[in-house]
């Protein structure tokens, strides 16, 4: 993240077990900014990662949960969202 040129600089804790295993890894710095961007990628659309929806994302959730269903796909095993309506005519959106 540059900012008129220049780097910020972000610290944080860790326990002394994370440090330790993290003392082998060659550049560090690397690694967190890719682990960092990596979790960020995979943040959850709804909830931004938190965990918890606010009251206004749940009532939201509500009405889109009346005709979606949570599956767990026979190929890879992970868990998606199926619309009914794909159900009905007899689709997957590509997974099982």
């Amino acid at each position: 993240m540059k900012r008129n040129g220049k780097e910020d600089v972000i610290t944080f804790k860790v326990d002394r077990s994370l440090a330790e295993a993290m003392e082998s890894i060659p550049n560090r710095s690397a690694f967190i900014r890719d682990a960092i961007r990596a979790a960020l990628g995979g943040v959850c659309p709804l909830c931004s990662g938190t965990g918890a929806l606010t009251t206004q994302q749940q009532r939201h959730w509500e009405i889109f949960a009346r005709h979606h269903a949570l599956a767990r796909c026979s190929e890879c095993e992970a868990y998606h969202l199926v619309c009914e309506a794909e159900k009905e005519a007899g689709g997957d959106g590509g997974m099982s």
